[in-house]
């Protein structure tokens, strides 16, 4: 999305229900992965953390006995130190998330979805676990059966979260994991229902315009052929008893949705989709390489303005075909 939008036109809301505290450092990992890849420092080999990372800290907390289930990287490690102290001294994580933006010279808006913290819980079969030890101390092996997000219950959204919902034309729900990536976004209070159609505002004296303010709300399914490209999606809907499939994620969005994107691969399911009252679009969703990210950010784009243009898109549930 940033490579096809001017920076002005996207701001980006990102899950904090991974973040948790280890050495006694708040760790934010999907902020700053999303931070990281945005401003061009991010590795593209791990998919997280730094780029020409060095791990002389990590060595050397392994000789004296630490916990070494979770890499920090000696660059990255300046991160989490310096938004630590920060939030010691009564910043918020926007406040801080926005400096940094600027320090990485990422020039859209990137805000964390609430700045409250609600840390993610996993239940499973040998017990309740923080996300973190779930999913990288445990490699996502014990078997899922429930997911509580601390104290979301309590939270507010970030600053400038519910403004860009409520004045956007366009809502992306990227390929994320719909159970612990996009849920804890949309359990905090306020958040779900901004996706919905609203009234439009007062044009003047009292008087209501007529209507509803349109807007495309979208979807691009995490799973492809019944598996994820990576992370444990798919293992978690067949754990919870439903088949790993891109319908399975559009069930589970549900009436948030006016148009779903799913894979060439599962196009036999995009009827289905549609029987739900939902447009869709059939591409390859798959982003190996940057060029590809574009593509896909491009079409899904196109789809959204074609859903805002076309009533007939919509009454007719058919599927949209990029150029």
């Amino acid at each position: 999305m940033a490579q096809c939008l001017p920076a002005e036109n996207l701001t980006v809301i990102v899950n904090v229900g991974d973040d948790f505290d280890h050495l006694g450092l708040r760790i934010c990992p999907d902020l700053d992965t999303v931070c990281y890849t945005l401003a061009g420092l991010a590795n593209p080999v791990t998919g997280w953390g730094l780029a020409d990372e060095t791990w002389a800290v990590f060595e050397r907390l392994k000789t004296l006995g630490g916990p070494t289930w979770f890499h920090l990287g000696d660059r990255d490690l300046a991160t989490h130190l310096e938004r630590t102290s920060r939030l010691r001294a009564g910043q918020n994580l926007s406040q801080i998330t926005h400096s940094f933006c600027q320090a990485w010279g990422v020039k859209l808006t990137v805000l964390p979805a609430t700045d409250d913290f609600t840390p993610t819980w996993v239940y499973t079969d040998i017990g309740t676990l923080p996300f973190q030890e779930y999913f990288v101390r445990c490699q996502c092996e014990p078997r899922v059966t429930g997911f509580r997000f601390e104290g979301v219950e309590c939270s507010h959204p970030a600053p400038g979260v519910l403004e860009s919902l409520l004045s956007a034309d366009l809502i992306v729900i990227c390929p994320s994991n719909p159970w612990v990536s996009i849920d804890p976004i949309l359990a905090i209070p306020g958040i779900r229902d901004a996706l919905y159609p609203y009234p439009l505002p007062p044009v003047g004296r009292g008087e209501q315009e007529k209507g509803i303010r349109k807007r495309a709300v979208l979807a691009v399914s995490p799973i492809i052929g019944g598996k994820t490209v990576k992370g444990p999606a798919a293992k978690m809907y067949a754990e919870f008893g439903i088949q790993p499939s891109a319908l399975a994620v559009a069930r589970h969005y549900g009436a948030l949705l006016s148009g779903f994107v799913l894979d060439v691969i599962d196009a036999p399911l995009a009827e289905a989709v549609q029987a739900m009252g939902v447009p869709t679009l059939t591409t390859n969703s798959l982003m190996p390489t940057p060029d590809e990210r574009r593509r896909l950010a491009q079409e899904v784009l196109d789809f959204g303005r074609q859903l805002l243009v076309n009533d007939d898109l919509q009454e007719e549930k058919v599927e949209y075909r990029p150029h």
